[in-house]
Protein backbone atom coordinates (compact mmCIF):
# COMPACT_ATOMS: atom_id res chain seq x y z
CA UNK A 1 0.00 0.00 0.00
CA UNK A 2 1.50 3.33 -1.06
CA UNK A 3 2.02 6.01 1.57
CA UNK A 4 -0.04 9.16 1.28
CA UNK A 5 1.98 12.08 -0.08
CA UNK A 6 2.84 14.84 2.37
CA UNK A 7 0.43 17.74 1.91
CA UNK A 8 1.28 21.42 1.87
CA UNK A 9 -2.24 22.06 3.21
CA UNK A 10 -3.57 21.24 6.71
CA UNK A 11 -5.53 17.96 6.79
CA UNK A 12 -8.88 17.63 8.59
CA UNK A 13 -11.32 14.74 9.05
CA UNK A 14 -14.95 15.09 7.98
CA UNK A 15 -17.85 12.70 8.41
CA UNK A 16 -20.70 12.18 5.94
CA UNK A 17 -23.14 9.60 7.26
CA UNK A 18 -21.02 6.60 8.27
CA UNK A 19 -18.07 7.61 6.06
CA UNK A 20 -15.04 9.44 7.46
CA UNK A 21 -12.71 11.17 5.02
CA UNK A 22 -9.42 13.03 5.34
CA UNK A 23 -9.33 16.22 3.30
CA UNK A 24 -6.83 18.97 2.72
CA UNK A 25 -8.11 22.39 3.80
CA UNK A 26 -7.79 25.43 1.52
CA UNK A 27 -8.78 28.59 3.44
CA UNK A 28 -6.83 31.48 1.92
CA UNK A 29 -7.41 32.96 -1.53
CA UNK A 30 -4.01 31.63 -2.68
CA UNK A 31 -4.75 28.12 -1.35
CA UNK A 32 -8.22 28.06 -2.94
CA UNK A 33 -6.78 29.26 -6.25
CA UNK A 34 -4.18 26.46 -6.32
CA UNK A 35 -6.45 23.71 -5.01
CA UNK A 36 -5.67 20.34 -6.58
CA UNK A 37 -3.92 21.79 -9.66
CA UNK A 38 -1.07 19.73 -11.08
CA UNK A 39 -1.79 16.68 -8.88
CA UNK A 40 -1.53 13.36 -10.68
CA UNK A 41 -3.78 11.39 -8.30
CA UNK A 42 -5.97 11.57 -5.24
CA UNK A 43 -6.33 8.75 -2.69
CA UNK A 44 -9.70 6.96 -2.54
CA UNK A 45 -11.19 8.64 0.55
CA UNK A 46 -9.22 11.89 0.29
CA UNK A 47 -10.16 15.25 -1.14
CA UNK A 48 -9.93 18.99 -0.71
CA UNK A 49 -12.23 21.23 1.31
CA UNK A 50 -12.46 24.85 0.21
CA UNK A 51 -13.56 27.15 3.05
CA UNK A 52 -14.78 30.49 1.72
CA UNK A 53 -15.08 31.98 5.22
CA UNK A 54 -18.59 33.36 4.67
CA UNK A 55 -21.56 32.17 2.63
CA UNK A 56 -21.32 33.11 -1.06
CA UNK A 57 -22.38 31.98 -4.52
CA UNK A 58 -19.23 30.20 -5.76
CA UNK A 59 -18.02 28.52 -8.93
CA UNK A 60 -15.20 26.03 -9.46
CA UNK A 61 -13.22 25.13 -12.58
CA UNK A 62 -10.56 22.62 -13.56
CA UNK A 63 -7.80 24.68 -15.20
CA UNK A 64 -4.47 22.82 -14.73
CA UNK A 65 -6.26 20.01 -12.84
CA UNK A 66 -5.69 16.59 -14.41
CA UNK A 67 -7.78 14.44 -12.03
CA UNK A 68 -11.52 14.08 -12.87
CA UNK A 69 -13.35 15.41 -9.80
CA UNK A 70 -16.81 15.80 -8.32
CA UNK A 71 -17.54 18.84 -6.18
CA UNK A 72 -20.16 19.13 -3.44
CA UNK A 73 -21.27 22.65 -2.56
CA UNK A 74 -22.09 22.79 1.17
CA UNK A 75 -24.00 25.48 3.08
CA UNK A 76 -22.94 26.97 6.42
CA UNK A 77 -25.01 24.34 8.27
CA UNK A 78 -23.08 21.49 6.60
CA UNK A 79 -25.87 20.47 4.20
CA UNK A 80 -24.89 19.58 0.62
CA UNK A 81 -26.73 21.92 -1.75
CA UNK A 82 -25.63 20.38 -5.07
CA UNK A 83 -22.97 18.08 -6.52
CA UNK A 84 -21.35 18.56 -9.93
CA UNK A 85 -18.96 16.37 -11.94
CA UNK A 86 -16.00 18.24 -13.43
CA UNK A 87 -13.83 17.19 -16.35
CA UNK A 88 -10.05 17.73 -16.21
CA UNK A 89 -8.24 20.64 -17.87
CA UNK A 90 -11.34 22.73 -18.60
CA UNK A 91 -12.36 26.26 -17.68
CA UNK A 92 -16.07 25.41 -17.64
CA UNK A 93 -17.64 26.85 -14.46
CA UNK A 94 -19.48 24.57 -12.02
CA UNK A 95 -21.49 26.72 -9.61
CA UNK A 96 -23.37 26.42 -6.36
CA UNK A 97 -27.14 26.60 -6.74
CA UNK A 98 -27.42 28.54 -3.48
CA UNK A 99 -25.21 30.43 -1.04
CA UNK A 100 -22.58 28.07 0.40
CA UNK A 101 -19.66 28.25 2.82
CA UNK A 102 -17.71 25.22 1.54
CA UNK A 103 -16.90 23.20 -1.57
CA UNK A 104 -15.62 19.63 -1.22
CA UNK A 105 -13.73 18.07 -4.14
CA UNK A 106 -13.38 14.28 -4.31
CA UNK A 107 -12.51 11.82 -7.09
CA UNK A 108 -15.21 11.90 -9.77
CA UNK A 109 -18.08 9.56 -8.90
CA UNK A 110 -17.11 9.25 -5.22
CA UNK A 111 -20.32 10.88 -3.93
CA UNK A 112 -22.53 8.74 -6.20
CA UNK A 113 -20.68 5.55 -5.21
CA UNK A 114 -21.27 6.37 -1.52
CA UNK A 115 -24.92 7.35 -2.21
CA UNK A 116 -24.24 10.88 -0.94
CA UNK A 117 -26.64 13.38 -2.50
CA UNK A 118 -28.00 16.89 -2.10
CA UNK A 119 -29.42 17.17 1.40
CA UNK A 120 -26.73 14.93 2.96
CA UNK A 121 -25.09 16.36 6.08
CA UNK A 122 -21.34 16.87 6.44
CA UNK A 123 -19.87 17.11 9.96
CA UNK A 124 -16.53 17.96 11.51
CA UNK A 125 -15.71 21.30 9.92
CA UNK A 126 -12.80 23.06 11.63
CA UNK A 127 -13.71 25.84 14.02
CA UNK A 128 -13.27 29.36 12.61
CA UNK A 129 -10.01 31.12 13.50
Amino acid sequence: MAAEPVSEFPVVSLKIGQTTIKVELAKTEAERTKGLMFRKSLNKNSGMLFDFGVPARVCMWMKNTVIPLSVAFIDQDGVIVNIEDMEPLTTHSHCSKEWVRYALEMNQGWFAKKKITSGSKVEGFPKPD
